[in-house]
């Protein structure tokens, strides 16, 4: 199936007020997993590639970027790609020749006007190669190591006025919101502020996006998504799933396997069952696309 935008997918969900759901891909193996989870479910999905994931990969977009496309022009459900909290203009710029149809520029963590500044530049390239734009504001915590934010702390949270406004001075297609989730968090515990969030959707009006998700309790997602969210990022979930089965095949064993695909593929398989998860916990399922007989 050819690739879709995100901007498609996000709007369809926000008509059906159910939530877009977007993957954070590593490896190859990451990207046929979450493709696999959709497919599963029959569902829509979103491949997102991180600057982080960038830098791992020597730099280079070319070759994680295409890896995804190809498994996405393979779907049997609509994939698109979005490249995630991109910090560097260049990266911004690399965008479009790679086939990704929306970014996420991360600008968060400078001070409000640079923020208004640096967005605004990124939506106007945005506007003239196509693409969906989606920025940050207030602090989510929890990236790179950092440890999460205190919910009293300042700027860790998002102000509903302050959202307003940057919305209408950038002009940002959506806008990720810090309502108490945290990246790369390994248990899921995660407590939301729904009457923010309530607040948040009733005063911006472009998509809200909830980033660290993985340590957020299906209830919590699910009141989020009713209250108004739209899209939803998860990675850290995808990476307990792939560490722990790799993790089980390697260790305690009188005789590891040294074929890497021996734990690559359930590791992959243990993936694709958490992405199926969230999917049917952010979204309603569509007709199971069925499995390949081989």
């Amino acid at each position: 199936m050819p690739l879709v935008e995100t901007g498609s997918i996000v709007a369809e969900a926000a008509l059906d007020r159910v939530a877009a759901a977007a993957f954070n891909v590593i490896t190859l193996e990451h990207a046929e997993a979450i493709v696999a989870g959709a497919e599963r479910v029959g569902q829509p999905v979103i491949l997102q590639i991180s600057e982080n994931a960038v830098r791992f990969h020597h730099g280079r977009l070319g070759p994680i970027a295409a890896a995804a496309r190809a498994v996405a022009g393979q779907a049997a459900v609509p994939v698109a790609l979005h490249l995630d909290h991109v910090e560097s203009v260049d990266l911004l710029h690399q965008a479009p020749e790679h086939g990704f149809s929306s970014v996420m520029v991360d600008a968060s963590a400078l001070p409000y006007a640079d923020n208004v500044a640096a967005t605004a530049a990124a939506v106007r390239f945005g506007r003239d190669h196509g693409l969906w734009v989606e920025s940050e504001l207030g602090t989510v915590g929890g990236k790179d190591g950092a440890a999460p934010l205190s919910p009293h702390a300042p700027g860790a949270r998002t102000d509903p006025a302050e959202a307003a406004a940057y919305v209408a001075e950038t002009g940002v297609d959506a806008l990720a919101v810090a309502v108490g989730s945290s990246h790369a968090r390994l248990h899921r515990d995660a407590v939301l502020n729904h009457q923010l969030i309530a607040a948040l959707a009733a005063q911006v009006k472009v998509p809200l996006v909830l980033h660290g998700s993985s340590g957020v309790p299906d209830e919590e997602l699910r009141r989020a998504v009713a209250g108004g969210l739209v899209k939803v990022n998860i990675g850290t979930a995808l990476n307990i799933a792939f560490t722990g089965t790799v993790t089980e095949a390697l260790v305690g064993t009188g005789s590891p396997p040294v074929d890497p695909r021996k734990y690559l593929a359930p590791a992959r398989a243990a993936m694709a069952d958490t992405v199926a998860h969230f999917l049917t916990v952010l979204g309603r399922p569509g007709p199971a696309v069925p499995s390949d007989p081989a």
